[in-house]
């Protein structure tokens, strides 16, 4: 049954490049403007047999067309592999041992670092290490020793205290179920602090979005206090204009990493490396069966394991020289709501029957509004329990979900001229 599925997809896929570049095969080779139909081709979205891909670039169309011309609809199949069966890429726990080696000889050549790597007995002899697979392996995490840059300066960095510098990333997690029963990729959003590698806080979410980035920022502050400084990614969460205001208003320098400089995040990547080979190896059946129970059994690792471990840098347990340096920490000032700060800014303008509309959902507010641009705060995850309408820069009331049928019971306010309007009349009337 799977070959049949494996031959089926491979004809839909052929059908699919046959249907993509059907304008052209019988245009001869070499037919004017026929680059100028392909680019148009390669601007359109697609829905890809076994893709999630929505784009094919000119070249890729041009190849189709190529292989169609020689071979006819066969040349359209896709090739089998020739190292079916083998694995493409290396397996992490030896992936992670070849990088820690780099990392501990990082003067060595690629075929020494493979020898080294073998001769800790760690990786099976049955594990092809081809000298190719290493190379792009280091390359990917910075670590070939390549400049590509005069003017990039590659340095390690520490800072001194606790709390002078949080670093924070994102990780591609395991599936878990979600509260109706499907499996949902997950994403381990995680704060680690520079100078004693403490996990302020982390969490496995269902998406990377601001959302739950802000959540994570707001526990990790609440638990470790607030950092001087913030070293984040490129990420749409981490350029966010809502993170910029709540960095300013608790006074946290917001850095982002250069593009294409990994090796600037190495601490919460290793981090993240430690997690998938000591952590994720060890999840049960039952850490999987619901987001609660995989943070769950996260911070119980982290709490007792990796807090109270020594670190192969820092040679003592994180907590250890949190202790010890950890006497700058900024927290909260008593009376700061932290929750009030962390509440999401949206603008309205209040539309004649005195609503406003958030993310689907119709909100009532004060009469006086109608026309007026006013800024609504809210928690997203608990968006319907308090919105907070301001104006002006004041707050001014909590609105409240719009309720038609009570309305129809609400008194209006009547101008002078109507008021010799009857009472029964006015009762029909307000019953609109």
């Amino acid at each position: 049954m799977k070959k049949e599925g494996s031959n089926k997809l491979s004809e839909q896929t052929a059908l699919f490049r046959y249907g993509v570049i059907a304008d052209f095969v019988h245009l001869p080779p070499g037919t004017k403007g026929l680059y100028q139909l392909i680019r148009k081709k390669a601007e359109r979205q697609y829905t890809i047999p076994g893709s999630t891909r929505t784009r094919i670039a000119e070249e890729t169309i041009r190849s189709w067309l190529k292989k169609y011309r020689k071979d006819g609809f066969d040349g359209l199949l896709p090739k089998v592999r020739t190292d079916k069966g083998k694995p493409r890429k290396l397996p992490l726990e030896v992936a992670d041992i070849l990088l820690n080696a780099k990392e501990e000889y990082p003067d060595l050549t690629v075929p020494l670092v493979i020898k080294k790597a073998r001769a800790t007995g760690a990786i099976p002899n049955d594990i092809r290490l081809p000298q190719s697979t290493v190379y792009k392996l280091f390359a990917r995490h910075g670590l070939t020793g390549k400049q590509k840059s005069p003017a990039k300066d590659h340095r390690r960095f520490a800072f001194q205290y606790a709390g002078d510098l949080f670093m924070s990333d994102v990780m591609h997690g395991p599936a878990v179920k979600t509260e109706n029963g499907r499996k949902c990729k997950t994403y381990l959003i995680a704060f680690i602090d520079d100078a004693t590698r403490v996990i302020p806080y982390a969490a496995f979410a269902f998406s990377e979005k601001t959302i739950d980035f802000m959540d994570v920022m707001k526990q990790a502050i609440l638990r470790r206090g607030i950092p001087m400084r913030l070293f984040v990614d490129n990420g749409s969460a981490f350029r966010s204009q809502h993170l910029s205001l709540v960095c300013a208003k608790l006074g946290i320098t917001l850095i982002h990493a250069r593009p294409y400089h990994a090796e600037a995040k190495g601490k919460i990547e290793r981090w993240f490396r430690t997690i998938r080979l000591q952590f994720l190896p060890m999840l049960t059946q039952k850490d999987m069966q619901s987001l609660e129970s995989i943070n769950r059994a996260l911070w119980t690792y982290i709490e007792i394991e990796y807090h109270r471990t020594p670190h192969r840098i820092l040679g003592e347990p994180p907590l250890d020289r949190w202790a010890q340096v950890g006497q700058r920490v900024r927290y909260p000032e008593p009376g700061v709501d932290i929750d009030d700060l962390f509440l999401f800014e949206s603008k309205r303008k209040v539309q004649k029957d005195r609503t406003v509309s958030l993310n689907g959902t119709v909100y009532e507010v004060d009469a006086s509004l109608v026309g007026e641009t006013v800024t609504l705060r809210y928690d997203p995850g608990n968006q319907g329990d308090l919105i907070e309408v301001c104006h002006n820069g004041a707050f001014v009331h909590e609105a409240r979900r719009v309720d038609t049928y009570a309305n129809c019971f609400v008194k209006r306010d009547r101008p002078s001229s109507s008021i010799a309007i009857t009472e029964t009349a006015d009762e029909v009337t307000d019953c609109e």
